[in-house]
């Protein structure tokens, strides 16, 4: 005999047999005991619920396992770009390249990315006279380009340290960005970022915070004054590289600012969603 498994949609079953008994119980009030209908229904019902609350937290085992086992292929296959490409030897963390490719990773997944072919990572661990911005071709592996890149007047002089969202901050956000569309200002040719990371880089719009050239991230200005340039927000680049990296990273890739922040990595939305 087909045993009845208990769902959320049959659990009701039980109390129809229940009042059916009682209306006939009615009908012959001899062969009626109403204390023995309750208790077996709500045995039933007890019963029922525990095997729906267990199969819900199979369900959860379940799928934090297929959550680890996917952060594990992420890591691994991060590591295996990380070696293929001799990032360490472009001054590139390790620790900022998995992050990226994390983020990259479940922004692809999410269908948040037009352009998936390429990667942009500022790595703001390092000195602002080392060029730490990063556009790689993520399916030939290879780099595109390695330049300068500045941080906000208020995270920093030579290291940014600091960050914020909050608007006339006049300091860098870190996270995930989304490049949009481009326009020209007074900076020239420039490149609209949207912040993906909730509370971290979200006012980016907001801020005007864009990608552009300018001419204090430059050698000239690194040998004259011993420190790069800074901006008001903006991961500002060489003038003369923002005509060939901003055609190729434009409409919809991922763009990501990286600091080994702990308060950062703990809570951004898009490397722990």
């Amino acid at each position: 005999m087909k045993k009845l498994i208990p769902t959320p949609a049959n659990l009701w079953l039980p109390l129809v047999l229940c009042l059916c008994t009682a209306a006939s119980a009615i009908a012959s009030p001899a062969n009626y005991n109403d204390a023995d209908a309750i208790k077996k229904f709500v045995s039933y019902t007890v019963s029922a619920a525990a095997t729906v609350s267990r199969t819900a937290e199979e369900k959860a085992i379940a799928a934090r396992a297929a959550r680890q086992a996917e952060m594990r292929i992420i890591t691994a296959t991060a590591g295996s770009i990380y070696e293929e490409m001799d990032l360490e030897d472009s001054g590139l963390s390790r620790k900022a390249f998995e992050c990226a490719w994390t983020g990259y990773f479940k922004l692809r997944k999410r269908g948040v990315l037009r352009r998936t072919g390429v990667l942009t990572i500022c790595d703001f661990s390092q000195s602002s006279s080392n060029q730490r911005l990063y556009v790689i071709d993520v399916r030939n592996r290879r780099m595109l380009y390695r330049t300068y890149v500045a941080h906000g007047i208020n995270s920093g002089e030579e290291f940014a340290s600091s960050f914020s969202n909050k608007m006339e901050s006049c300091k860098s956000s870190l996270g995930f960005y989304v490049t949009t569309g481009t326009y020209t200002g007074m900076n020239g040719l420039s490149l609209r970022i949207e912040g993906v990371d909730k509370g971290f880089n979200d006012n980016a719009s907001r801020r005007s915070i864009v990608i552009h050239g300018a001419s204090y991230v430059s050698l000239r200005i690194l040998h004259k004054y011993g420190v790069m340039g800074t901006t008001y927000g903006c991961p500002a680049i060489p003038e003369e590289m923002s005509s060939q990296i901003i055609p190729v990273v434009k409409h919809g890739s991922c763009f990501f600012i990286y600091y080994p922040s702990k308060k950062y990595l703990a809570n951004s939305p898009v490397l722990n969603s």
